[in-house]
């Protein structure tokens, strides 16, 4: 399993970035994929996640703010970032239903 993510940046608060996810390694199409955060000195925490059948499920804190979707063709999973607070700053992972992480991308929102 392989998971490359990528589009991580420094932003304004009120902001927008995509982060992107790119897998190998197993069927796509049949997983359920999810974004998880890492603030610094917190543990890390489940952001959004999204199902084989493109259901989809936020923690209440981004609600509103952020959409998870998915590109099978091309074995990608997106996070689309808007209204960014402060509060957002963390290293963002994505994760699939197999074991393992990929190396993250760095996501600083900050004036």
């Amino acid at each position: 399993v392989q998971l490359v993510e990528s589009g991580g940046g420094l932003v304004q608060p009120g902001g927008s970035l995509r982060l992107s996810c790119t897998a190998s390694g197993f069927t796509f199409s049949n997983s359920d994929m999810s974004w998880y955060r890492q603030a610094p000195g917190k543990q890390r925490e489940l952001v959004a996640a999204i199902t084989s059948g493109t259901i989809t499920h936020y923690a209440d804190s981004v609600k509103g703010r952020f959409t998870i979707f998915r590109d099978n063709a091309k074995n990608t999973v997106f996070l689309q970032m808007n209204s960014l607070k402060t509060e957002d700053t963390g290293v963002y992972y994505c994760k699939s239903a197999w074991p393992g992480w990929g190396q993250g991308t760095q996501v600083t929102v900050s004036s």
